[in-house]
């Protein structure tokens, strides 16, 4: 269980630490505007990227040992600790919100892309059997490919229904954006598939594989080990929110800095998204490299599933009903809507179709992933960033 994140080493307090420091250093920098002002970026950079790890360890144990608690198996356990590493990237996201609405849906969206490609490379390193196929975990095939296919379906529809209210110029503002209310309802929505999910994983698959006597070698048993008290676990709990603050405003305000110049440079707008979403995803990826060094390859699975199919069901409606709310608040333009419609959301709607359905597929049919399907969604999923990046 101790496998999911950061484990019983404390290498994660000392990232943690030092990421604080780096923050303290590149805001007292932007305050005295000394020195150059990409060094005070760099700062704010690995200092947030450094506290948004240790926020997501913290998340991560704070998980554990109500898993520990309730007896939930490692696939249940990483895919909760997974939604817990949410936290740190919503507030992330919600200062970019604050700054630019639709780059911040962009970036999640785009999000959703970089990760189904790390699904497509992760296959590839999985312990295999001797006919090349690489076993899937049965709740990652039972809930997560009916998330596949119901994140296929909203991606489609909402991303048709984007196209016909430009073209036939329909709705509150005349198919230039989405307003309030069409925020609120579409997040809504979309949060209450994944409560419903979450808890049937729960209440089908959370208990442990049973193993026989015989399936378990003597020198494999651990001595049982008492799980944390309820106060260690709030504390981690609560450590893990406000850390997340720090270092979401800090990765956030790297963000606006990395759009700004990389815009004056030139570069494709697409381009900084697609970065900005490596950043967003930088604690799904630490805990999935954490989770298979350690040979814990559930854990890892339900990390690299679940990063996936939380982004339309998790990220995404909690970016729409933020973008909702600070509209409302004044603190974002609402007069021509809250988010607009154009070629880059539009594509980035439209084009996370395809790998919802190439996932479904490669997943549902047997269970398992063989080099085929391996390679067909490396080469799917890199070719659609291809795409978005130089076309979208």
């Amino acid at each position: 269980m101790s496998g999911g994140g950061g484990g019983d080493g404390k290498t994660w307090i000392a990232v943690l630490v030092a990421g604080i420091a780096l923050c303290g250093a590149g805001y007292g920098l932007q305050a005295s505007a000394a020195g150059p002002a990409w060094v005070a970026s760099l700062c704010l950079a690995l200092g947030g990227l450094g506290v948004v790890f240790g926020s997501c360890e913290s998340m991560i144990k704070c998980v554990e040992g109500v898993g520990e608690r309730l007896d939930w198996n490692q696939f249940v356990a990483g895919t909760i600790a997974g939604l817990a590493s949410n936290i740190p990237e919503i507030v992330m996201l919600g200062f970019v919100v604050a700054a630019e609405p639709r780059i911040a849906f962009v970036v999640v969206v785009l999000t959703l892309h970089v990760n189904a490609l790390m699904f497509g490379v992760y296959s590839g390193v999985l312990p295999r059997d001797v006919s090349g196929r690489a076993r899937l975990p049965e709740p990652l095939v039972k809930i997560s490919t009916d998330l596949y296919a119901a994140g296929g379906g909203v991606f489609l529809a909402t991303g048709s229904l984007m196209l016909l209210m430009t073209v036939f110029r329909s709705g509150e503002h005349e198919g230039d954006a989405f307003g309030v209310t069409d925020l609120y309802v579409i997040g809504t929505c979309l949060i209450i598939v994944q409560v419903v999910a979450t808890a049937q994983m729960i209440k089908r698959f959370s208990k442990p594989t049973a193993k026989s006597e015989e399936e378990v070698p003597l020198d494999d048993v651990e001595p049982p080990k008492d799980p944390p008290s309820w106060l260690a676990i709030t504390g981690y709990g609560v450590l893990g929110a406000a850390t997340s603050l720090l270092g979401g405003h800090a990765v956030g305000d790297f963000a606006d800095a990395l759009v700004d110049g990389l815009n004056e440079a030139g570069y494709p707008e697409m381009v900084s998204a697609i970065l900005l979403s490596l950043f967003a995803g930088a604690g799904a990826y630490v805990m999935i490299g954490t989770a298979h060094y350690k040979k814990m390859y559930d854990i890892a699975l339900a990390n690299v599933s679940g990063s996936i199919t939380q982004v339309p069901f998790v990220v995404l409606p909690a970016v729409m009903i933020l973008m909702a709310a600070l509209a409302q608040a004044g603190v974002i333009p609402s007069d021509h809507g809250v988010l607009t419609i154009d070629l880059e959301t539009t594509s980035v709607m439209f084009l996370a179709f395809p790998p919802m359905l190439l996932l479904w597929k490669s997943v549902q049919d047997d269970g398992k992933v063989n080099w085929v399907e391996t390679a067909g969604m490396v080469a799917v999923f890199g070719l659609t960033l291809y795409f978005l990046a130089m076309h979208g």
